[in-house]
């Protein structure tokens, strides 16, 4: 009977963990409840499904996906954030979560992650956090593209300007003659 339960909680943890854009390890130690269904809010508010489980099921599960690199950091108290839409959305939340409520206390904190097919250590998911948004992102670049045709659009603005302005002079000079 307990092994049919823990082959079933490994399953559903897997099933969670199957097509992830980004898995992050947080280490959640630390903070109060209030605390917690805060930042469990505010995850599933940005469709990043966040959970807590036993390190072993997690561990089972992700070797199951091919994941080995998360095993030496899998001790202590470990949350699991996922987010199947965007790359950058769990870190995100989680260092915006710190800033907002933990008043930039060291927890809770980065374990590891995997975003894509790329493993992150700390440093990288800090600097992964800090990204703007994809859609900021998108808008900077279409910026980017539009530079030039705006810059282009006021050089012949400027032309025209000084050719009324050159064809206005002639005229008021034919004028007073």
């Amino acid at each position: 009977m307990v092994q049919v339960y823990k082959e079933e909680a490994v399953k559903v943890i897997k099933d969670r963990l199957d097509n992830a854009k980004s898995i992050v390890l947080i280490d959640y130690k630390g903070i109060n409840i209030e605390e917690v269904d805060e930042l469990r809010n505010r995850m599933r508010n940005a469709d990043v499904d966040y959970f807590i489980s036993k390190n072993t099921f997690i561990k089972i599960a992700l070797n199951e996906l091919g994941i080995k690199e998360f095993d030496e950091h899998l001790s202590g108290p470990t949350a699991v954030a996922i987010s199947k839409v965007d790359e950058v959305t769990a870190a995100r939340e989680l260092a915006k979560f710190k800033k907002d409520i933990m008043d930039d206390k060291d927890f809770p904190k980065f374990k590891i992650g995997l975003v894509g097919k790329d493993i992150m250590n700390i440093s990288q998911l800090n600097q992964l956090a800090d990204l703007p948004s994809k859609e900021v992102l998108l808008s900077m670049v279409l910026q980017g593209f539009n530079a030039p045709i705006t810059g282009f659009v006021g050089v012949l603005g400027g032309i025209l300007r000084k050719f009324i302005y050159a064809i206005d002079t002639i005229a008021k000079a034919k004028e007073n003659k």
